[in-house]
């Protein structure tokens, strides 16, 4: 009787972590509710992207001039860096592998497929794994978000590597990316974002 009772217990706590884990704590706002600023923001969001806010929008609204001012960010580093779409399309699957952002990752290995990006690497990325084959430009931002993310700083030979490949403006976009969807990713591990309906978390934590 102890034993089932302990048991019992067990499950209980295990469903009430999961279900605080699926909390969203920043939900869409009535409309109702919203301030003139945040109003504002949604009015601009909808013209800069022509569509409704989503996803890391959500919580951002709470802070309208911070949404509006990184949805200017992301303008620029999503759509217009100097990166090529494949590769730029790889830094942000790297960094929401890094933040374990499903919603990140469930926007983008769709769209990094489409520009180029191989399932190998995709899959590797998303198993956490260094991927066997690379291109040599895959390589090079490998490598630099690796370095980065590891020890917090890029070495000599890398920092040559990626001038080389991609010129200054290209490494200050890598870097810039992957900033932007760290923001991004931190944003909704904090308000625990919901991936859109239907859509099943394809990434798990790794081991540590």
């Amino acid at each position: 009787m102890r034993w089932i009772t302990k048991a019992a217990v067990a499950t209980v706590a295990v469903t009430m972590a999961s279900a605080a884990a699926a909390q969203d704590r920043m939900p869409p706002i009535p409309a109702d509710k919203l301030t003139a600023a945040q109003q504002a923001a949604i009015t601009e969001f909808k013209a800069a992207r022509s569509a409704d806010i989503s996803g890391p929008f959500v919580p951002l609204l709470r802070s309208p001039e911070a949404m509006t001012r990184t949805r200017a960010l992301g303008d620029y580093m999503r759509f217009r860096s100097a990166l090529p779409p494949r590769l730029s399309e790889f830094v942000i699957l790297l960094t929401a592998r890094q933040w374990m952002q499903n919603y990140e990752w469930n926007a983008h290995a769709p769209i990094a497929r489409e520009a180029g990006l191989s399932a190998e690497i995709i899959a590797a990325i998303a198993a956490g794994r260094r991927p066997s084959r690379m291109e040599a430009d895959e390589d090079v931002i490998y490598t630099l978000h690796d370095e980065l993310h590891r020890t917090h700083a890029v070495s000599d030979a890398t920092y040559a590597r990626a001038l080389t490949a991609f010129g200054e403006q290209g490494v200050v976009d890598a870097l810039g990316i992957t900033g932007y969807y760290t923001l991004i990713a931190m944003v909704m591990n904090t308000a625990r974002t919901p991936l859109p309906p239907g859509a099943s978390p394809a990434l798990t934590p790794l081991p540590k």
